[in-house]
């Protein structure tokens, strides 16, 4: 079986990058993936849809002939544990400039059954043959400063209960005008800002910005209401390799109806470049 890295992989893992070492693939055949899905990416013992994503988004890399995510887009299909899982993978076309594959993760139920839990196509390419023409109407969110943002450590709840596994691994600073609800006071907004980055210090690369779409607090919270916000469908645009250093994530929703809402995110790098947005279907509890 082959352990699926890039050298730049293989350096971050060697490094300690929990990121690198937890989306890593093994080649079991062509097309064929394991992996143990961790524990440390979990929010109530849900596996984040952004850390699948990245894993899925690893496997596709493998396949096809070009190296870096444009656009992917999930099914999540049933909630994924923690544990061993197998990813399969397809090639439905290669051309010179883009390549198209399909992605579908399974794992066995408590009957050993076989469960598919989510299933992607994606677009791959080369982002450093891109053109460097940029024509936009797109600005960076605005940001205090990270100093001036707010960690899990400044919520009311610091030093009791911990809070989901996923904060251990991200470095997240929120904006202060987004954080509301932590304190019962949500602004009713649907917005959410943060500071985004990989708490191990590994600089973000195509696959962690599929991560970092879905890292943040749902928007649901600063509309008032708690609980869990399953992702039913994400697509992510990644637009450019990022620039090392923190991001800045926003995300906004404008439209809650039928017990689903829609949240569109930007990540934007030091260099002051969108280099990925995102659209989300998620469901919420009203009652």
């Amino acid at each position: 079986m082959r352990d699926v890295t890039t050298p730049s992989d293989r350096r971050a893992v060697s490094d300690g990058s929990e990121f690198d070492r937890d989306t890593a693939v093994t080649r079991r055949t062509p097309g064929v993936y394991d992996i143990g899905l961790s524990a440390g990416w979990t929010i109530a013992g849900a596996v984040n849809g952004g850390y699948l994503l990245a894993v899925l988004g690893r496997a596709l890399a493998d396949t096809l002939p070009h190296p870096d995510p444009f656009t992917i887009s999930a099914h999540y299909l049933t909630a994924s544990r923690p544990g061993p899982a197998v990813v399969r993978t397809e090639t439905v076309r290669t051309g010179r400039t883009l390549s198209t594959g399909q992605a579908s993760l399974f794992q066995c139920d408590d009957r050993g059954d076989e469960v598919e839990r989510i299933r992607v196509l994606a677009s791959y390419g080369d982002l450093d043959a891109l053109p460097d023409d940029v024509r936009t109407a797109a600005t960076p969110p605005p940001m205090p400063p990270m100093d001036q943002c707010l960690g899990p450590e400044d919520g009311p709840a610091a030093g009791g209960s911990a809070g989901p596994a996923i904060t251990d691994r991200l470095m997240l600073r929120l904006d202060p005008a987004t954080v509301g609800w932590a304190v019962g006071a949500p602004s009713g907004k649907g917005e959410m800002r943060s500071w985004f980055a990989l708490a191990d210090g590994r600089d973000a690369d195509p696959l962690s910005l599929l991560l970092a779409v879905d890292a943040l607090p749902p928007t649901a919270f600063e509309l008032g209401l708690s609980g869990w916000v399953p992702t039913v469908e994400l697509t992510v645009h990644v637009r450019h390799r990022p620039a090392p250093g923190p991001l800045r994530v926003s995300i906004t929703t404008r439209n809650l109806a039928g017990g689903f809402l829609e949240e569109d995110a930007e990540v934007w790098d030091g260099a002051d470049r969108l280099v990925a947005q995102s659209r989300q279907l998620a469901r919420v509890r009203l009652g």
